[in-house]
């Protein structure tokens, strides 16, 4: 049960607001792999080292990282040093590329899938195109990008 004062962070977009672009969906999406299994502030903490470290979430930057870029971001200590994470980051970000070409913006590819039964066929569709992202975690995500979905948790 949440606090009765708790507000979510600044980084949801809630009442009916979404993401401006691409990069703040894909930003997202990362920080919810990242904190898969860790508490928020670690993440909280690390959160501006990690913008640094990824380009600040330029997609096509990102997707262009390699396997030198791999290894410095596991050196990186300012950072969640998780090589499964981090490689789940770059794949998606390729994934993204993917979305854009396809249906011109992650907005538009969001909005064209079944949203009915409490996104349920969303929440399926994410969990087999991005790496790192479960249900629970998909879930989040949606939620933490100003869908609609009803709380699971």
């Amino acid at each position: 049960m949440l606090e009765e004062n708790w507000q979510p962070p600044q980084w949801w977009y809630t009442e009916g607001k979404r993401p401006e672009n691409d990069e703040a969906y894909f930003e997202n999406m990362c920080r919810i792999i990242f904190q898969a299994g860790l508490n928020w502030s670690v993440i909280d903490k690390k959160w501006s080292t990690t913008r640094k470290a990824f380009s600040n979430f330029k997609i096509n930057k990102v997707a262009r990282f390699g396997d030198a870029d791999l290894e410095r971001l596991m050196k990186d200590e300012g950072i969640i040093r998780n090589r499964g994470k981090l490689q789940a980051i770059i794949l998606n970000s390729r994934e993204f590329q993917q979305i854009q070409k396809q249906c011109g913006s992650f907005q538009k590819y969001l909005d064209s899938l079944d949203k009915s039964k409490n996104y349920e066929q969303v929440v399926k569709e994410l969990t087999g195109k991005f790496k790192w992202l479960g249900a629970p975690s998909a879930t989040m995500f949606l939620h933490t990008v100003g869908e609609n979905i009803k709380h699971v948790w």
